[in-house]
């Protein structure tokens, strides 16, 4: 420990090169540039070699930093994961989960849960993801809501929450009329809620529609939640999931327009490591949300599995 520079310096030399900046690691830091000059100028000394070069105005990490910078990091996260399981918020569970089901289902069944078990908070950061992740190793959260194929690591926990069941969604003005048919939903602009249009492709190829049915064209979005809405508002037909559109389409904010749903093959789950602390809590919570979801009334409509 003794070969080891201060600690203050790592931390100004991290923030510098993250920022390329003396003058925005010293604001995130809350002290001076020359508090952030003198941590580095130590650093130089106890390396015995440069770490920053200039470039015009540019700041730049020398080839000395760029080798030091990875190792750094490294030990703040495992720093920053050591001191996390001794924090004083023993009740607060912090929880990673994708935005679409944040809002469509999570977020209301989270409000009950502070309510019913008075003092388990949660804390909730709703993410993008374009395929559902989260590193435990890396990222600050004691648990996940996941979509996935059950295929985790031996070393987590995992309570299945429900399958996800894709099906088309629209205006409630598309039910007033006849019935849909192939030829109906081909002439029909379709929203796809992923860029790669994986999930029409998944229902029409499980329909037998895929010749009769082209998934190009449309609108493309990032989320199922803006593809719901573009559908909500008559823009055209977009693919939803079953339990996550139930309660819009009781309340006729959405309709079914062709009431089959398709599972995608891959379910939602509550997961967490084994070795966290907090376990009995968590499986409090995994029961509460089970019990959520059974408790659900579920539009009746064909399902394929």
């Amino acid at each position: 420990m003794s070969r080891l520079p201060p600690l203050y310096a790592l931390r100004a030399f991290e923030a510098a090169a993250r920022h390329s900046s003396f003058t925005r690691a010293a604001d995130e830091l809350s002290i001076t540039q020359s508090a952030v000059s003198r941590h580095i100028r130590t650093l130089e000394s106890h390396f015995g070699c440069r770490l920053f070069v200039r470039s015009g105005r540019a700041l730049q990490l020398s080839e000395s930093a760029r080798l030091l910078l990875p190792g750094v990091r490294e030990g703040f996260s495992a720093l920053e994961r050591a001191c996390h399981t001794l924090q004083a918020e023993d009740d607060v569970l912090r929880m990673k989960a994708p935005s679409t089901l944040t809002m469509r289902w999570l977020l209301a069944r989270l409000s009950r849960f502070r309510h019913v078990q008075a003092g388990n908070e949660v804390q909730l950061t709703s993410a993008w993801m374009d395929i559902d992740h989260v590193d435990f190793n890396q990222e600050p959260f004691d648990c996940a809501v996941l979509l996935s194929n059950g295929n985790f690591p031996a070393d987590w926990e995992a309570a299945h929450l429900f399958a996800e069941l894709l099906i088309p969604v629209g205006s409630p003005a598309l039910i007033n009329d006849a019935p849909w048919d192939a030829e109906r939903l081909a002439s029909t602009e379709l929203l796809h809620p992923t860029p790669d249009r994986r999930d029409w492709r998944s229902w029409l190829q499980r329909m037998n529609l895929t010749e009769q049915v082209s998934i190009r064209g449309g609108q493309a979005f990032d989320t199922l939640e803006l593809g719901m809405i573009a559908a909500a508002r008559g823009y055209g037909v977009a693919i939803g999931d079953l339990l996550m559109v139930a309660e819009d389409v009781a309340q006729q904010r959405l309709s079914l327009p062709w009431p089959t749903a398709v599972a995608s093959g891959e379910d939602y789950y509550l997961v967490w490591p084994k070795t966290r602390p907090g376990g009995e809590r968590l499986r409090r919570l995994s029961e509460f949300l089970q019990a959520e979801v059974a408790a659900m009334r579920i539009p009746a409509v064909e399902i394929l599995r």
